[in-house]
């Protein structure tokens, strides 16, 4: 796959546009597109992944501890 491929620029109504060569596509609908100097950077959207992550992981057995013992009570705060 080329890593770099020159591209022409057009006008789509009021917007700039380009067409992204079949090596470049990018997965999905979506895109990001942030600036970074004169560089544009373009990476796609990915839903769902984070979601698929966790459903593979197994449940934590130990109990998380209870954090509040150590907090003052509402009386004990000052404002």
């Amino acid at each position: 796959m080329q890593s770099e491929r020159h591209v022409r620029l057009f006008r789509n109504g009021r917007n700039q546009a380009l067409r992204i060569p079949r090596e470049f596509e990018l997965e999905g609908d979506e895109a990001i597109i942030h600036k970074d100097g004169d560089r544009l950077i373009i990476e796609p959207v990915r839903k769902g992944k984070l979601s698929a992550l966790l459903a593979t992981l197994d449940p934590l057995e130990e109990l998380f501890p209870d954090v509040d013992e150590t907090l003052p009570t509402l009386d004990d705060v000052e404002i």
